[in-house]
Formats: structure tokens, sequence, C-alpha cells
């Protein structure tokens, strides 16, 4: 890939981002705070789902073997 149209493309995605969360209109101390509070809560957002999501998916997987009962090993 040419890294100038990599760099246009991601340039392309801040400025949707911008659009879309109306950032641009902010002053550029506001678009600081606005930007490290929406980081925070994206990497709080990752974070929780990295660490309970698995645990969950096991619990419900435990859950529903224990209703539908073992299934029988030659049943195809």
């Amino acid at each position: 890939m040419d890294v100038k149209r990599v760099k246009d493309y991601l340039y392309w995605l801040y400025y949707q981002y911008q659009l879309v969360t109306c950032s641009y209109v902010l002053e550029p101390w506001e678009q600081s705070m606005f930007h490290t509070i929406t980081v925070t809560v994206l990497a709080m957002v990752v974070y929780t789902a990295y660490v309970f999501v698995p645990i969950h998916v096991r619990l419900a997987l435990q859950f529903f073997s224990q209703i539908f009962g073992p299934q029988p090993e030659n049943a195809v």
C-alpha cells in the first residue's frame, strides 16, 4: 500500500469521527478533553469486555449444558 493513501485514509477516518461527534466545533482545549474522555471510556469498555465476557460465556455454556444434559457420545 502507498503510505500517502494510508495517511489520507486515516485523516478521512479522523474527519468522519469529528463530524459524527461534532467535536470540530469545540475549541482545542475542549477537543483534547473530549478525546481524552472518549479514549478513556473506550479503553474501559475494551478492558471490561476482555476480562468479563469470557467468564460469562463459560458460565452460560455450563448453564445450558446442565439444562440440556450430557449429550450421548454416539449420537450423530
